[in-house]
């Protein structure tokens, strides 16, 4: 019997560049069972989603200003996935791995603002002191593996993460060790070795890991379709034995209902979970890309499901909140973006002596 949960139609349509294929897909979810929403929790997410969102449009404003530079991955349209994934999880105690898009990821964790714009402006103050830029932002403090320039390279260290965990409890017997880690990651990225590899040891040793699927459709130029042979990545572990899931990735509480079903497998010791949640990224792979390969119609098919959009209508829908006090919320939000730009600004550069400085451990 497949041990992957069966949420939508076993119909495909092969359409890698129109957006029915999309559209097939997420009408035909069934059975998300997202998670209740209630004012706090609502509240809560509105504001890391819309910290992401603003915190993303700031990066695009000064990478056109000349004042930001290299390669800069923005995350928007995507906020449900982090912030419904790690807002489920304990902060500082559960483990996060992300990839070059990985910003937002890291402010959900819980990363000042200020910490992560300096960090992408290169000076000291930064997270990864300057060294790492807007690929790899690190943060031991608020449990951040790391940012990885090339695919795959996040889930193997997200899998000793997971194994430490469980180490702890069963060879060391610590009993109070129970944290999970989420591996975050790409469509295109499913079709590569770790991938599998971190599959079968994960299942095969029931490590408490998340296997998140930020499936946007597009690997760079590549429509998702196109370059895989069976689409529907969740149903890949069904091969390990492993728990899969389909969400919808523009759903904040569905995303979270089905991290808290993999957080309770996780931190009971049944093992991984692959969770694929179907997004989309609203702009160009990079802040380089003119974004010419997508088609018109896709876009706004998937801009007329913005998730920021969707929450704060079922917030007002549900009377949990009023419009004034969600234009307050994003009032604060931008003055704390603003912010981060300003100390980022006035930080110092890393001092050119301090070349080979956190390359080797020191000594206490």
């Amino acid at each position: 019997m497949s041990q992957a949960t069966a949420t939508t139609s076993d119909q495909t349509i092969n359409s890698p560049l129109g957006a029915e294929a999309h559209a097939e897909r997420l009408s035909n979810l069934i059975n998300s069972s997202p998670a209740k929403l209630d004012r706090e929790v609502g509240l809560q997410l509105f504001r890391d989603m819309t910290l992401g969102r603003r915190f993303e449009d700031k990066c695009a404003e000064m990478y056109y200003r000349g004042k930001m530079f290299g390669f800069v991955h923005l995350y928007n349209g995507q906020e449900a996935i982090s912030s419904g994934v790690i807002g489920a999880m304990k902060k500082k105690h559960d483990w996060f791995c992300s990839t070059y898009r990985d910003h937002v990821h890291a402010l959900s964790a819980g990363v000042p603002a200020r910490e992560v714009m300096s960090e992408l402006f290169g000076k000291e103050t930064g997270c990864s002191k300057g060294r790492g830029g807007s690929m790899h932002l690190f943060s031991k403090e608020h449990h951040l593996l790391g940012g990885y320039a090339f695919i795959g390279e996040g889930i193997p260290v997200a899998l000793g993460a997971a194994f430490t965990s469980r180490y702890k409890r069963d060879a060391l017997k610590e009993t109070n060790s129970d944290s999970v880690t989420a591996a975050f990651f790409g469509d295109g990225t499913c079709n590569n070795g770790q991938f599998y590899e971190c599959l079968n040891m994960a299942q095969l040793w029931k490590l408490p890991i998340i296997f998140v699927v930020e499936n946007n459709k597009w690997a760079i130029g590549m429509a998702h379709d196109r370059a895989t042979s069976d689409p529907e990545i969740w149903r890949k572990a069904d091969a390990f034995g492993m728990k899969g899931e389909e969400v919808n990735g523009m759903d904040v509480m569905a995303v979270r209902g089905a991290t808290q079903r993999a957080l309770e497998r996780a931190r009971s010791g049944e093992g991984p979970t692959l969770l694929e949640c179907l997004t989309y990224r609203f702009r160009g792979h990079s802040l380089a890309d003119p974004d010419e390969l997508r088609a018109k119609e896709e876009k706004e098919f998937w801009a007329r499901r913005d998730p920021l959009k969707k929450l704060e209508k079922e917030l007002e829908v549900n009377e949990l909140a009023k419009s004034n006090e969600l234009r307050a919320i994003e009032k604060e939000v931008d003055a704390e973006v603003s912010d981060s730009v300003d100390f980022a600004l006035n930080s110092p550069d890393p001092n050119p002596q301090d070349l080979t400085k956190y390359i080797w451990a020191e000594e206490n």
